[in-house]
């Protein structure tokens, strides 16, 4: 069964009706649409776009759709942080907000959904210098440097390592690890 998500148009209406309700009208105009390709995260804003864009995921709200005001809010919240204080993130003004707003926690309890198109091969690029490490899908086509080590462009002195992942297997659980880490220490 497969539960019927407003349309973008719909979601921007939600979006004009939440922002006058909570936010008398101070959240910028806002892009909302959804992403497919999100599975552990039921939102996010992006900041730099013009105008800001809140994505949603269609997998999650199909699962959970009494979920999506309220992640609509979470994400308004950020987006009005931002306008208002350059803020980012779940600092303190985003708390305070967030219960003016009537919502009691910055986690949304939506579990994971199994991604549409589960990629065969993942690769890790990683600086043996600082030991930055970022993941990606597809094998880099051209030659990478390190972000942290070097702000600009690419530099041969800060070259990224590529690690292809081709095999993923269970190696235990938080519990397991939390467990021999204890045990360790208690020697």
């Amino acid at each position: 069964m497969t539960n019927v998500l407003p349309g973008e148009a719909e979601l921007q209406l939600l979006f004009a009706r939440l922002n006058y309700e909570y936010f008398n009208g101070e959240v910028p105009d806002c892009r909302i649409r959804y992403n497919e390709r999100f599975s552990n995260s039921a939102g996010r804003t992006t900041y730099g776009a013009h105008p800001m864009e809140i994505e949603l995921s269609p997998k999650h709200f199909r699962q959970y759709p009494e979920a999506l005001r309220e992640t609509l809010l979470h994400e308004m919240i950020h987006a009005w942080c931002y306008a208002k204080f350059r803020d980012t993130g779940h600092g303190p003004r985003f708390k305070r907000k967030l219960r003016e707003c009537g919502l009691h926690s910055i986690y949304h309890d939506l579990g994971t959904v199994a991604p549409l198109r589960e990629s065969s091969k993942r690769y890790i690029l990683r600086c043996e210098r600082c030991t930055f490490e970022t993941l990606r899908r597809a094998r880099p086509r051209s030659p990478s440097s390190c972000p942290r080590c070097n702000k600009s462009r690419f530099d041969p002195r800060y070259p990224l390592t590529i690690y292809e992942i081709v095999e993923v297997r269970a190696a235990g659980t938080s519990v397991d690890a939390a467990h021999a880490a204890r045990k360790g220490s208690a020697r």
